[in-house]
């Protein structure tokens, strides 16, 4: 673990404060980061559960809008009673693509949710897990990604240090902030990212928070 002022930190985001400290290291480091602190305030924490429910949640709102994911998890919830591996694999495909998904989603999740009704995702170890291993199991499932994982990894697990390089708005935002000629591309991105170890967590989520607030302020964006 390591230590700032005193406080012993877990490696792990688990609270606004986190956030703060995070984003204290962040400003000594780099001036883009000040940068799109001082439009963008504090980003939020947004952890959720490091199970399947936060797994499928995140299968479920990729490569949708805000407003669509959230409508298309809603109807999802209230189809699955209780939320779980189980309740899913009840249901018939025609039953779950009636809430909105797409047939690619439907076959993810029901992949998911066989791994973990046979045991090849177990979350409780894999939030304990380092990230290598937690990638590799997550990536193991038909459908799953290095994106999931990484989003899994940063917003479920809360590993500070979680990254997301091939993530769109990462990569304009990272544009943005730093100046750059060019949206890096996912490997010149995780050569950037290396400047904001070992908060790189708190710096997608402040980079996140700086797009959004950059698109409806039209500031920053590049021309």
């Amino acid at each position: 673990m390591s230590e700032v002022r005193g406080t012993r930190h877990s490696g792990f985001i688990q609270s606004e404060a986190d956030i703060r400290l995070g984003m204290k290291a962040l400003r000594r480091k780099c001036a883009g980061m000040r940068l799109a602190h001082d439009l963008a305030g504090d980003p939020p924490l947004r952890r959720r559960a490091a199970g399947f429910e936060g797994l499928a949640r995140i299968i479920v709102g990729q490569q949708l809008s805000v407003a669509s994911a959230e409508a298309i998890w809603g109807r999802t919830l209230a189809l699955v009673q209780p939320f779980g591996a189980a309740g899913l694999l009840a249901l018939d495909d025609a039953t779950l693509r009636g809430a909105g998904l797409s047939r690619g989603k439907v076959l993810t999740l029901r992949a998911a949710a066989e791994a973990v009704s046979d045991g090849r995702l177990a979350f409780d170890m894999l939030a304990r897990a380092p990230e290598p291993a937690l990638r590799e199991a997550l990536v193991s499932v038909r459908g799953i990604g290095p994106w999931t994982a990484d989003i899994f990894d940063m917003f479920c697990v809360g590993r500070r240090d979680a990254f997301a390089p091939g993530d769109l708005a990462l990569q304009v935002a990272a544009q943005m902030a730093l100046a750059l000629p060019e949206r890096p591309t996912p490997l010149e991105l995780e050569v950037i990212a290396a400047r904001w170890r070992p908060w790189r967590g708190v710096a997608a989520r402040m980079l996140w928070a700086y797009y959004k607030v950059a698109r409806e302020t039209k500031s920053g964006l590049p021309v």
